[in-house]
């Protein structure tokens, strides 16, 4: 499986990095995987790609022992069966901000009846080359279950939320937590972070793994690795260009 990449730098006791991808462009998923990110975050939430280019970019990044997960737009069952019957080796849930958010995201991405998840795989069990039974056996299993918290509603249920079973990763969206109390993209605000460690420490003390989804701040990046995240995605291809446009414009 390509999630091996994340399971791989978890087991070593680092950090596994990401990098958002938002174009239809599969260089970009092929490149990620070649230049060494355990993973890939394909979304669906924001950017303007449809199923069929997630389709393609699952495969590409796959296809170079990357990782891909793939933000659906919602918390909603019908949106994260098609992408875990395209073999995605995740799904991130946005805005879940209760113990019942939570509980609908593990149930999408379960069979019943622990839950809900249809059967019709595709690539997902190779066109039908795993037999139904062992496909379904190891299929609750093999997929991330990543829920976002990304708001202090959230914040504030995060104990129930957390005592959910079936949460493999707890990610902290910054910009939307931020918004919630009116201090969009103030990171170094001190209820922003007061906010952020206190999931943090909220992850420890349950011992769900925890990281951060964010644009391009190197010293937030520094901040929660250091707190010990599992998981950073960083950037994305248009912020690189950008960046390292303004660099060589500048001179520098």
């Amino acid at each position: 499986m390509a999630r091996d990449r994340i399971d791989a730098a978890w087991a070593a006791g680092r950090t596994a990095y990401g990098v958002h991808c938002v174009s239809a462009d599969l260089a970009f998923y092929e490149i990620a995987g070649l230049v060494g990110y355990d993973f890939l975050w394909i979304d669906t939430e924001h950017a303007a790609i449809t199923l069929p280019m997630v389709l393609s970019g699952i495969a590409a990044a796959q296809s170079k022992g990357c990782a891909a997960v793939v933000r659906v737009a919602k918390n909603d069952p019908v949106l994260a069966k098609p992408i875990l019957e395209m073999g995605a080796d995740g799904v991130i849930f946005p805005m879940v901000n209760s113990a019942a958010d939570a509980e609908r995201a593990v149930q999408a991405c379960l069979y019943p009846p622990a839950g809900c998840r249809g059967f019709g795989p595709l690539r997902a069990n190779g066109y039908g080359s795993i037999p139904s039974g062992q496909f379904r056996e190891q299929a609750d299993r093999s997929v991330l279950k990543i829920i976002q918290i990304e708001h202090v509603d959230a914040v504030n249920a995060l104990d129930e939320i957390l005592e959910v079973k079936g949460i493999d990763l707890a990610v902290c969206g910054p910009m939307d937590l931020s918004a919630s109390v009116d201090r969009l993209g103030q990171m170094r605000d001190p209820l922003v972070k007061e906010l952020m460690d206190t999931i943090i420490r909220k992850c420890r003390q349950a011992k769900v793994p925890f990281g951060i989804s964010m644009g391009y701040d190197m010293a937030l990046r520094d901040y929660w690795r250091e707190q010990g995240a599992s998981f950073i995605s960083m950037g994305n291809p248009y912020i690189f260009f950008k960046k390292m446009s303004e660099q060589i414009l500048s001179g520098t």
